[in-house]
């Protein structure tokens, strides 16, 4: 393989260590990016650019402290629906997709079917949460809510493959 990213599982070797250097500081320059992966410049812009126009790069933003933010409380939320046809399905994806709050949305298997994370200023913050826009959605079963302490891991970096 050239110098030019691949698409899926034909990534190669140098396009994960574009990646994995980038998930560490995103702001780095095209120059110090091409000389941590021991590539020139021009290859890596190429590859990188390569990555993007894939879709394997999906954005760049800022990790932000939610707690220096404002945000002191992460919630963990399990959902378990009433029903799973079609309109309460679609109806609760769509519904949680336009709240602020959910940082993630995951659908799981076994007893829950939805696992969110939430991050509010204070505990009122988050009972109004689930009074106001939760309940409102319609179609919940069972909300089981865990609530973060602590942080022992939070990285963004994947596993070398």
């Amino acid at each position: 393989m050239a110098d030019s990213a691949t698409t899926g599982p034909e990534m190669d070797e140098k396009d994960r260590q574009i990646i994995r250097t980038l998930q560490r500081e995103g702001r780095m320059s095209n120059q110090d990016l091409a000389e941590a992966v021991n590539l020139s410049p021009s290859p890596c812009l190429r590859r990188l650019r390569n990555l993007e126009k894939a879709g394997v790069i999906l954005g760049y933003s800022a990790r932000v402290d939610p707690k220096a933010y404002g945000l002191a409380i992460t919630a963990f939320v399990r959902i378990r629906l009433e029903r799973h046809d079609e309109t309460t399905v679609q109806t609760f994806e769509r519904e949680v997709a336009r709240m602020e709050e959910v940082l993630e949305c995951h659908v799981m298997t076994g007893q829950t079917d939805y696992q969110l994370r939430v991050v509010v200023e204070s505990l009122d913050a988050y009972e109004e949460f689930i009074r106001v826009r939760l309940h409102r959605v319609g179609g919940i079963g069972s909300i089981d809510t865990s609530f973060a302490y602590g942080t022992v891991k939070d990285t963004m970096v994947f596993p070398i493959r």
